[in-house]
């Protein structure tokens, strides 16, 4: 089972993968910042002196990280960018889903408005993403972990 999972080719499909929604999720915003802004307000975590910075460095470091894992470049250092946003995604939305304060994820955009019981739902499937998303970058990074050589 190990032998599967750290395959060449799972690891291609893994890095892929998660380069490529971080690229489809950097580009809207990247085109909206105001919006994205919008968006983060919305999650009730950021003060409102870093909104701005989020809202305009946030987008292009995914989308740098993406591109990286897409080209296969700086591969361990953009999986590891990807997994701390992905944990810090996944802590922002768990946190207000607990408090049952709906937000629209803004994962890929601005989405059209929605109830809030649509909200909490679609909160808890985007949860869920990303937990997968973080099983690939454990795989993209024991994968391309160096095996230990034996002590002489």
């Amino acid at each position: 089972m190990r032998r599967w999972l750290l395959h060449p080719r799972v690891t291609l499909a893994a890095r892929l993968t998660l380069g490529l929604v971080f690229l489809l999720a950097a580009l809207p915003k990247i085109a909206d910042p105001p919006g994205f802004a919008k968006t983060i307000w919305a999650y009730d975590l950021v003060p409102a002196w870093g909104l701005n910075l989020l809202a305009l460095g946030l987008p292009w470091l995914e989308c740098f990280a993406g591109l990286a894992l897409v080209l296969g470049f700086w591969v361990r250092a953009a999986t590891l960018w990807v997994g701390v946003l992905l944990l810090a995604f996944t802590l922002a939305l768990a946190f207000n889903l607990a408090r049952r304060h709906p937000v629209d994820c803004g994962c890929f955009g601005q989405a059209a408005p929605k109830t809030e019981a649509a909200r909490l739902t679609d909160m808890r499937w985007s949860l869920l993403r990303d937990v997968g998303l973080l099983l690939l970058v454990i795989q993209v990074l024991a994968a391309g972990r160096r095996p230990e050589r034996p002590s002489s």
